[in-house]
């Protein structure tokens, strides 16, 4: 079913299982414990950060499916995206898994858009059994975006932090848990005109802010324990927050947050927050699906932001467009979570 921008899922696909892997860096920050596996290196044992972060998605979909009780034969879909050219991270990382594969690219709103599209496919009887993951890792963005990490550059207060780790949840027709996927908003493009690679956060709020304006208006203001976006940061949060309220929307200050400011602790130096597909990933399929197993959270809205530019659209001094994608998962039927 369809209501304006968004997917209301009569067959609410559930959530089998989820997994989220983490750096070193991101080993320090507060939501450490709700990782299933955090490497010490950030190289991974590989020979090139490439090549480590494609290892960080492999290990996250096959902890995913391991956690499920299944094999990767079982899976029938693998829908995965990320921030590098020609989405190699994920193109690789099939190439390893063996899954029939649909590439996808939302920047860091790519996390939601997988969840979006694989619990489409599962509601419409399309597929029984579909993966979703995600992956970023600092120093790839580092040098795909900005500079080489070995230049030590200097940044301003308002750059983020690329989260280095991957997320995945297996979506089925089963039920496997109590945790489903109920509605999806998606996002439009939006660009305001802002063309710094620093302040990607101001640029992707109000997409985030126009994609969540329409999830409330679509089902007539849905209550939520928790309303989350992607990666915002200190500044673009601070803005959403603003504009909703300018616009009539006024979100509980203890139930509206950003996993960019989640991640990292204040003693950590990532300027206005984190970024990178892997925030709202490694967030929503680590810690929030884990407050929910343990009853704490009952219906959350995740709203994965993305900045779709690229190296070369900067090159040419375009501004910044931006999508956002909302996703509403909750724990069904007042059983058991887990």
């Amino acid at each position: 079913m369809i209501r304006g921008r968004t997917w209301i899922f009569a067959n609410s696909p559930y959530i089998a299982a989820s997994a989220a892997i983490g750096g070193p860096f991101e080993a320090k920050g507060p939501l450490a414990r709700d990782f299933d596996l955090l490497h010490e290196d950030i190289w991974l044992g590989q020979d090139s950060f490439e090549k480590a972060e494609k290892k960080l998605l492999e290990q996250a979909a096959e902890r995913t499916i391991d956690k499920a009780g299944m094999r990767k034969e079982d899976v029938q879909f693998f829908l995965a995206g990320d921030l590098l050219d020609q989405v190699i991270t994920s193109s690789f990382s099939a190439r390893t898994l063996s899954v029939p594969y649909l590439g996808i690219f939302g920047a860091c709103s790519t996390s939601m858009e997988g969840l979006a599209l694989g619990a489409l496919l599962v509601d419409g009887g399309y597929a029984e059994r579909v993966l979703a993951g995600t992956a970023s890792h600092n120093s790839t963005a580092e040098k795909q975006f900005r500079y080489p990490t070995e230049y030590g550059s200097q940044k301003p207060p308002t750059a983020q932090w690329t989260v280095t780790g991957a997320g995945a949840a297996l979506l089925t027709a089963e039920k496997k848990s109590n945790l489903q996927v109920t509605t999806a908003t998606i996002g439009r493009v939006v660009d305001m005109g802002i063309s710094d690679p620093f302040n990607m956060g101001a640029a992707m709020a109000p997409a985030a802010v126009d994609t969540i304006e329409a999830h409330f208006k679509d089902l007539e203001n849905p209550e939520y324990d928790l309303i989350l976006t992607g990666d915002l940061g200190k500044i673009g949060h601070r803005t959403a927050a603003d504009l909703l309220e300018k616009h009539g929307l006024q979100l509980p200050k203890d139930r509206f947050g950003d996993c960019g400011l989640m991640i990292y602790g204040k003693d950590q130096p990532v300027q206005a927050g984190a970024s990178g597909c892997a925030s709202s990933a490694c967030v929503t399929y680590g810690h929030v699906l884990n407050r929910m197993r343990k009853g704490e959270l009952r219906k959350v809205l995740i709203v994965a932001t993305g900045a779709l530019l690229s190296p070369l659209s900067y090159q040419q001094k375009e501004s910044i467009p931006c999508i956002a994608h909302a996703v509403s998962i909750e724990v069904k039927e007042g059983g058991d979570p887990s």
